[in-house]
């Protein structure tokens, strides 16, 4: 049976900055703008420009757990504390799309009033974010492969919903058949990896390397509520309303409380946990995933204008905004930081807004 390995301290040569990094984030950037720009021509409102239809927000209570080892009680999680928090759940294209369209899902976490010091893009803030997806690995390691993704995700924003839905079904089409509709195979994957199941049964990840203190690691959040874990794989259908998958967090959230549970898998050798490739799925029999803390939510209201108003126009997920403890690693989470911040800017102009980074949770 293989054994548990020590984690591994992190070193500054654990990342690898590759000659055309600029570029290919620059790169990043502009696809990501045309998305907007795209969705903001065909809408009237400058929207995300990933993860743009969020399906619920959740109010909840961030506690650290207590007595963890020293190489787990790292950053925010050295000191056992509670925290007010916000979720919002989504999907990950940039257009609003029925939910009969398959795409994969994520988590937003952010979490107010965290002591420490902070990353250089968030000094004058006190709030940790983590920006987590329904998989444990990215489907592209690279930024430069992400990009060569994006593109033509960015072509295809606004094509019509009815073609996307035959898109996302076709789950099983060969490269060939792919083509002889004119959509790149990287746009089907991201059209048709997610089943029509229960949201809130999704653990979440953040697929890509974060520092943890003095280590490295991934993060996870996982349903612990037997309420939640019920929902694991349970069928969604998604046929009878474009907005199936809020509908369903709603009607949990209206008299049934939720746990999730939040995860660290540490680094342990590159070889088996890379920073720079974030395809790569770390294995847990070497790294188990540790349980650090805990977000427990009561029942609310998960959907209201003035929830959407804020959290879709005046607040921003960004997994740079927080500790220095918890930096984003490897060129995918290198690349999402001039990105996110041009995203950031574009849609507080186009919507005359202010997007703010508040100390505490706002109240709506």
């Amino acid at each position: 049976m293989p054994q548990h390995l020590p984690p591994l301290r992190f070193h500054p040569s654990f990342e690898t900055i590759p000659p055309d990094e600029a570029e290919v984030e620059q790169g990043l950037t502009e696809a990501m703008l045309a998305i907007q720009r795209k969705t903001h021509a065909d809408e009237g409102h400058a929207y995300r420009a990933v993860h743009a239809k969020a399906h619920g927000y959740v109010r909840a209570r961030f506690t650290v757990l207590p007595g963890l080892p020293p190489e787990y009680a790292q950053g925010v999680f050295a000191t056992p504390a509670a925290y007010e928090a916000m979720l919002r759940f989504s999907t990950t294209p940039g257009d609003i799309l029925g939910d009969n369209v398959s795409t994969p899902r994520g988590m937003a976490l952010k979490v107010f009033g965290v002591p420490g010091e902070r990353l250089p893009d968030s000094t004058d803030e006190a709030t940790q974010n983590w920006v987590l997806g329904n998989s444990p690995a990215f489907q592209i390691g690279t930024a430069k492969g992400f990009l060569r993704q994006l593109r033509p995700l960015a072509a295809t924003t606004g094509l019509a919903e009815p073609v996307k839905h035959v898109l996302s079904v076709v789950t099983g089409a060969t490269e060939a058949a792919l083509e002889t509709v004119g959509i790149k195979s990287a746009t089907l994957t991201t059209l048709a990896g997610q089943a029509r199941t229960e949201l809130l049964g999704d653990s979440f990840f953040s697929q890509a390397a974060l520092l943890h203190g003095d280590y490295f690691g991934k993060v996870a959040v996982s349903p612990l509520s037997p309420s939640l874990t019920a929902l694991s794989e349970k069928p969604l259908d998604v046929t009878k309303s474009p907005d199936a998958i809020r509908e369903a967090v709603s009607a949990y959230f209206r008299s049934l409380p939720a746990v999730w549970e939040m995860r660290v898998q540490l680094g342990t050798r590159l070889e088996a946990t890379p920073i720079e490739d974030a395809a790569a799925q770390w294995p847990e029999d070497e790294s188990p995933y540790v349980a650090v803390a805990r977000i427990e939510a009561s029942p609310q209201d998960t959907w209201s204008d003035a929830l959407r108003d804020l959290v879709e126009d005046r607040l921003a997920f960004n997994p740079w905004t927080g500790l220095a403890a918890h930096r984003p690693l490897g060129s995918i989470m290198r690349a999402r930081r001039p990105a996110y911040a041009a995203a950031r800017a574009y849609r507080a102009d186009a919507n005359g807004v202010t997007i703010t980074e508040p100390a505490q949770r706002p109240a709506a």
